[in-house]
Parts: C-alpha cells; sequence; structure tokens
C-alpha cells in the first residue's frame, strides 16, 4: 500500500470511528432515561399547577406522552414565555413543550415541527373600559405577554392605528392582573386563555368581548435545529398522536369541544 494510499484509508477510519462514537440529542434522551420538556406553567389550560403545586395542563400530559413513547422519565422545566428558547440554547431542556409559534423568524434559531397545536385569538376587557370589540381597543392602553405570537401582532397594530399604547407583560397572569386592576384596558390571547382566566375567578371585573381578527395561531414543539434525527421522530409522534385519536382525547379533557385542524389547505398532510 502507497503513503497516498495509507493517508487516505487513515481519514475514511478516522471519519468512521468519528460518525460511530457521536450520538444524536435522540441517542442522548434515550440513554440518559430522561426527557427535559420546557413548558409554561402560567398558561392555563396548557400548564399551570394544581392545589398540590404539581404541573397540570395539555402541555404537561403532552410531554408526558412523548417521554413515554420513548421510554423514558418526563422532567417538566417550568419556562416563562421569554425564556422558552434560552432555555433550549442554554441546555437546561431537551425539547420544547410551550405553545411555541412557529414562526420564520424563530425557525433561524431553532429546529420546530409540524404543528400540534392550533389557538384562536380572544379580546379580553376590563368591564369598565367600554371596549366591546376588537375595533374598540383602538386607542386604548392594551398589553400581551412578551414575545407571544398575539404580543406581536397586538403591538403592530398599535402602530398601525397610531393611537393608544401597548404594553408588555412578563407572563400571562401579570395580563390579566393588570387588566383586572385596569392598568390596561383590553388584552388579545388565546381564546383558551381568556376563558380560562374569566372563569378562574382569580380576575374580577372581566369579559371575553369577541375575537380578534388574527390568523390562526399553530404552534410548535421545538429543539436544537441541528437534530434532525430528533425533528424527524418529533414530527411522527404528533402525526401518531392525531391518528391514534389522543390529541383529540388531551383537547376534550382540558379545552373541551372538537380539536381544531392542525392542517393547512394545500399545504400540510
Amino acid at each position: 500500500m502507497n503513503k497516498v494510499s495509507v493517508l487516505v484509508f487513515g481519514l475514511m477510519a478516522a471519519t468512521a470511528l468519528g460518525g460511530a462514537a457521536h450520538a444524536d440529542k435522540l441517542d442522548d434522551i434515550i440513554g440518559s432515561g430522561t426527557l427535559r420538556c420546557a413548558v409554561v406553567l402560567d398558561f392555563p389550560p396548557m400548564g399551570s399547577r394544581d392545589a398540590d403545586n404539581q404541573p397540570v395542563g395539555f402541555d404537561v400530559d403532552y410531554c408526558n406522552d412523548l417521554a413515554k413513547a420513548l421510554g423514558v422519565t418526563a422532567e417538566i422545566v417550568e419556562t416563562p414565555f421569554p425564556e422558552r428558547i434560552p432555555a433550549l440554547m442554554s441546555g437546561r431542556v431537551d425539547v420544547g413543550v410551550a405553545s411555541t409559534s412557529d414562526t420564520l423568524e424563530r425557525a433561524k434559531t431553532v429546529g420546530m415541527t409540524i404543528p400540534y397545536f392550533a389557538f384562536e385569538m380572544a379580546v379580553t376587557a376590563n368591564d369598565k373600559s367600554g371596549v366591546k370589540s376588537f375595533e374598540d381597543m383602538k386607542g386604548k392602553v392594551v398589553g400581551a405577554t412578551a414575545g407571544t405570537y398575539e404580543a406581536i401582532a397586538l403591538e403592530e397594530q398599535v402602530k398601525a392605528w397610531g393611537e393608544g399604547e401597548f404594553r408588555p407583560y412578563q407572563t400571562q397572569a401579570d395580563v390579566f392582573l393588570a387588566l383586572s386592576q385596569g392598568q390596561i384596558d383590553a388584552t388579545v390571547s388565546t381564546s383558551t386563555v381568556a376563558q380560562a382566566n374569566v372563569k378562574s375567578g382569580n380576575f374580577t371585573g372581566l369579559s371575553v368581548v369577541g375575537k380578534a381578527p388574527f390568523d390562526t395561531d399553530y404552534v410548535a414543539l421545538f429543539t436544537n435545529r441541528e437534530e434532525y434525527g430528533l425533528i424527524n421522530y418529533l414530527n411522527l409522534f404528533i402525526n401518531q398522536q392525531v391518528r391514534t385519536g389522543r390529541y383529540a382525547e388531551l383537547y376534550e379533557k382540558w379545552v373541551g369541544g372538537e380539536a381544531p385542524d392542525l392542517t393547512v389547505g394545500g399545504v400540510y398532510r
């Protein structure tokens, strides 16, 4: 064997050994025996804490289902909305099951799956504000949870109106507390969050007054964008949650009614 052949063979062997030694994130999770999920726990019915301070909600159950499919134990890592992606980037979590809108901007940073849930938007107002519809929000002081789809859309709408004020808040609880105290006149949130907070009895003098004319908010699971094996697995998991009826079961349990379609005509199948 000449020197060139020896060099080529050596490089091929090193590459093969390096490839064999590398385990992707999916292997790492299975090997560790634990799936760490970023979940927002101030966003009922998707995530909250029960009377015993235990995490509950649609996203909590979804993480538990995913861990069961992987044959590992679920670990719920509480992450407020602004901390979802930083928690992944810092290595605190493996997967985000955190009602995260699948925006193209986020996809520059993390790998996003096909939608696993879909939200419609609703307007909740302080009863003393005079806000009875989305159009009535013009010129008012409004707010929403920073970094969420509805906050971005609402802030853009206030700028388009050219009057009024938008205030960002750290958590959904902060938004509804400010609303009940009259610090803001109205907010836009998912219909699930709006109904849950109004019915909770924790915030007085609030009413859901109508829909917001924003697009349906499709949300995805997310992980590191280079982890193609894990992303493929997550996509198949979502598919099986739907076709086995588990998605509809969880929706009925936590929200009630018919589960929203997760497909976009001519795109998702």
